[in-house]
């Protein structure tokens, strides 16, 4: 049986494109919704472009309330009977309510080798730090902010000439290798982590 996915995003959703162009062939899975919390999100109309169904639920009335947000939200979500939510650069922090109805469906990518940098800015934290190696996690999500088992990550040395930005780059290009390659094990069923660069 074919496993449906629904794809969260807030930005560009460039991990986004790559989930939706790796499910295809014998791909166990299909996205069926791409979801934002802004209609302004720019990976809506590259959504489009691909074929997908697209919603978003605007966060910002819902100030000071997270909780009728992701209410709203998990009505949305509901509708496409997803069986797998992956999050590909979602920028809002989930509570446990909400991720307790998707617990052990629901995925993430995070920018670095996790457990180290979760939250913000960890390109540069990487390099503050005098890192050798970066990179990115796919994980199980859990109520504890960029915790969960990890199903993935991908690593890249870090050069002595990066920038944050420079270094995010060359990050980025692995999230769109790694991501595709963990949803496929994980929608066969498959938790071993894969890993890249290592």
């Amino acid at each position: 049986m074919t496993k449906r996915v629904a794809i969260l995003i807030s930005g560009g959703g460039s991990n986004m494109v790559s989930l939706v162009e790796s499910m295809t062939g014998d791909h166990p899975a299909r996205a069926c919704l791409v979801m934002a919390n802004s209609e302004n999100a720019g990976g809506l109309a590259k959504a489009s472009a691909l074929g997908m169904d697209t919603d978003f639920v605007d966060h910002r009335p819902f100030k000071g309330d997270r909780a009728a947000f992701e209410e709203v939200l998990h009505d949305r979500i509901l509708q496409a009977q997803p069986d797998i939510v992956c999050l590909a650069g979602f920028m809002r922090v989930l509570t446990e309510g909400f991720v307790s109805k998707w617990q052990g469906r629901m995925l993430n990518i995070h920018p670095s080798l996790l457990p180290k940098y979760r939250g913000l800015h960890t390109h540069a934290r990487a390099l503050e730090a005098g890192d050798a190696y970066h990179g990115c996690t796919v994980h199980e999500v859990t109520p504890e902010l960029d915790d969960g088992p990890i199903l993935g990550q991908a690593r890249v040395p870090v050069l002595e000439d990066d920038t944050p930005e420079v270094l995010a780059a060359r990050v980025l290009e692995q999230e769109h290798k790694l991501y595709p390659a963990v949803l496929r094990r994980f929608a066969e069923g498959d938790r071993t982590p894969v890993k890249i660069g290592f």
